[in-house]
This record gives C-alpha cells, sequence and structure tokens, in this order.
C-alpha cells in the first residue's frame, strides 16, 4: 500500500534510558516533535507525561490524549489508536525505554501503520541494544537480539550453549536480556554453562552515572561478578 499524504504521520519517538535529562542524549529535533503532537501511543501514561513535561515543560497536559499499549489492551483495540492518524493528525509512539518496536509492543503499531499507508518516521535516540553492541568490541557485522531466554534453568542452559554455538559457528555476537532482579542468576548460570574462553560483554545502566559496559572471558568473570541486582542490563556473548 502507498503512503497516503492526506493522513498524519506517526513519529517514534525514542526516550531516556533512565533518570539522564533528556536533552543530554536526545537530539532537538525529538522535542521539536512532541511540541507539535498531542495524541500519542504508550507503554505508560504516568512515565510519558512525565518524560513529555521534562523535554516539554511549557506543553499543557490536558491537551495531551494518550492510549496505553500493554500486556494488558485489547489487541482488538490497537488499529483504533491510529484513528487520528487516518484523520491527518499526526501521532506519536513511545516505548517505555529506549527506541520503540525494539524489544517493545510498538511493533505492532508500526505494522498496522504500514498496512494503513500511514507514514512511519523514526526519531533518533538511545538504543540499549547498538549502544552495547556498539562498545561490546564484538561482531558489529554479524550479530543476533534473542531477547528473553527460558526461565526453566535447563531450558535456559540448553539455550546458552545454543547461542554459544552459533556465535562460534557463524562468528556471531549474541545479544539478550534478562528481567533486572534475576541479573546475577543469569550471570551465575553464563559462568557455570559457557566455555571459559568464550567472551562476555555485560552493559549496564547505560547512559547513567553508574554505567558499567566491560568484556572479558568467561574465565575472568567467574572471579569478578559485579551486582547486577535491579539494573538494567544486556549480555553478548562470542566464542
Amino acid at each position: 500500500m502507498h503512503i497516503k499524504s492526506e493522513f498524519g504521520k506517526l513519529y517514534l519517538i525514542p526516550v531516556t534510558l533512565g533518570d539522564t535529562p533528556p536533552l543530554e542524549v536526545m537530539p532537538g529535533m525529538v522535542q521539536n516533535i512532541i511540541e507539535t503532537i498531542d495524541q500519542y501511543i504508550v507503554e505508560n501514561e504516568k512515565t510519558a507525561r512525565r518524560f513529555i513535561k521534562q523535554i516539554c515543560p511549557k506543553k499543557p497536559q490536558p491537551s495531551l490524549k494518550l492510549h496505553a499499549l500493554n500486556k494488558h489492551t485489547d489487541p482488538t483495540e490497537i488499529p483504533n489508536f491510529l484513528d487520528a492518524c487516518l484523520s491527518g493528525t499526526s501521532m506519536g509512539l513511545m516505548s517505555e525505554a529506549g527506541v520503540p518496536g525494539v524489544a517493545d509492543p510498538g511493533a505492532e503499531v508500526v505494522r498496522i501503520a504500514h498496512e494503513k499507508g500511514i507514514q512511519v518516521v523514526p526519531l533518533v535516540g538511545p538504543s540499549s541494544i547498538l549502544m552495547a553492541m556498539m562498545s561490546s568490541g564484538m561482531n558489529g557485522q554479524n550479530f543476533a537480539f534473542t531477547g528473553y531466554l527460558p526461565i526453566d534453568q535447563k531450558e535456559k542452559r540448553n539455550e546458552l550453549k545454543r547461542l554459544e554455538r552459533l556465535s562460534k559457528d557463524y562468528n556471531q555476537a549474541q545479544l539478550f536480556i534478562e528481567t533486572p532482579y534475576r541479573n546475577n542468576k543469569m550471570l551465575d548460570e553464563l559462568c557455570n554453562t559457557l566455555n571459559g574462553n568464550t567472551r562476555l560483554c555485560i552493559a549496564c545502566d547505560i547512559t547513567l552515572p553508574t554505567e558499567f559496559i566491560v568484556t572479558k572471558p568467561i574465565s575472568v568473570w567467574k572471579s569478578n561478578k559485579p551486582d547486577l541486582h535491579k539494573r538494567p542490563a544486556l549480555f553478548i556473548i562470542q566464542h
């Protein structure tokens, strides 16, 4: 379907990865777009309103219309979220952290926008996946993001071994994440499961004052584990 010029645009608006002041990590274009848009699709209304107020303090909050997109959202309602675009009004899509559409339920909204002929406009902002990959020293020409691994310990170990084999066979860096309160258990599992020569990058608290991004072999991590409890982190392995 061709993009229809009479439709509003769907702007993919990045947000911060933590409590960093937005304009320290965002280009001015993000602020300019937020100043002109009153309708948004967001994961959490409270945090979205706080972010909008931080980046555009003078924007009147009562004028905002926010649609919540999360695990409680009725999937049949999602296409209706884009009605404003179909009527000629541009909208913004926000994730809870980082860029929308990547490891984020907003991908479904973007898919529907393409189907309806709505122009999708991605804005520049912090992506924890790309920033971790950039700073890992691993293969930026060939990498894969898996998301969350299985919770079951046996299944998790099998998946880690599979990812390790893929990294070796295809020279492919493997990225994944864990729920922050389980990060330390994940690190223990990595140290107990993977080959000692396999490199592991831990990228934690990206863009925050406590940022920690370090790549070492598993054999070194075993005797020098950082405390990652409740800290947003990405793990990258490559054998």
